[in-house]
């Protein structure tokens, strides 16, 4: 018989929208993640190559977060059978300008930042 997976759910601690935009993306690795997708990496192997050394196990969740609360889709590589590739939702592609605000305002506020984010056109 095959294992049911559970469904995630997200902690409200309040109805506040900026807290439960924070259950939802509040942790540093989301946010990589979603900033990866932004700048259009897509297979498991791109995420895992990010400087910052995500380990498997927390990508894997990061990235069926994502699907699983519509921000992302996943979707089977038809020339590499057994692969998948990620890509933002219209609701994940929503998030563009608060990545691009960060971006900002970390160049702006936080000495020796670079600019390495180049958001892919779509």
């Amino acid at each position: 018989m095959a294992k049911k997976k559970k469904k995630q759910t997200v902690h409200r601690r309040s109805p506040c929208p900026v807290a439960c935009t924070l259950d939802l993306l509040g942790d540093k690795w989301t946010l990589l993640v979603i900033r990866d997708l932004v700048c259009g990496k897509s297979q498991y192997k791109e995420f895992l190559a990010s400087p910052e050394g995500i380990a498997t196990n927390i990508l894997a969740d990061r990235l069926a977060r994502l699907v699983e609360h519509g921000l992302a889709e996943k979707y089977p590589l038809p020339e590499q059978p057994g692969r998948d590739v990620y890509r933002l939702t219209q609701k994940g592609q929503s998030l563009r300008p608060v990545m691009m605000s960060l971006v900002k305002w970390g160049l702006e506020n936080i000495d020796g930042t670079e600019a390495r984010m180049t958001p892919k056109i779509e």
